[in-house]
């Protein structure tokens, strides 16, 4: 197992890493909206949800993957009245390369994010 670490995302809050490589797969942990200096993104569910896509861009970069090689999303939302939204923005990121995809609406997030997305990517 390999730990997976960029300043060009926020770091990690708590006892974890930012995501890990076994073997020839990478897990991320769940990215909200944090910029890389580690303010919250105000503002509306889809400027938070770009900025958490950015945050993956950098984390996957880092692991030798991108987004064309995420093989499975989860989706984390407060609101599921926010999912139309998400979807509009996750759909930008998604286009051709479809990833499987699980989402789910919770209860809280942390720091009262409005979106956090967790990927599995092939490690090139």
């Amino acid at each position: 197992m390999r730990s997976i670490s960029t300043s060009k995302a926020p770091a990690a809050i708590g006892p974890y890493s930012q995501g890990i490589i076994v073997n020839n797969l990478f897990y991320s942990s769940g990215q909200i909206p944090l910029t890389a200096e580690g303010s919250m993104i105000e503002g509306s569910v889809e400027d938070q949800t770009h900025q958490v896509f950015k945050n993956l861009t950098a984390v996957l970069e880092e692991a030798g993957a991108s987004l064309d090689t995420v093989v499975k999303a989860t989706v984390f939302i407060k609101d599921m009245n926010d999912f139309g939204a998400i979807n509009e923005v996750y759909g930008q990121y998604f286009d051709t390369h479809k990833p499987a995809r699980s989402c789910v609406e919770v209860a809280r997030l942390p720091k009262d994010a409005l979106v956090e997305i967790e990927v599995i990517a092939l490690v090139k």
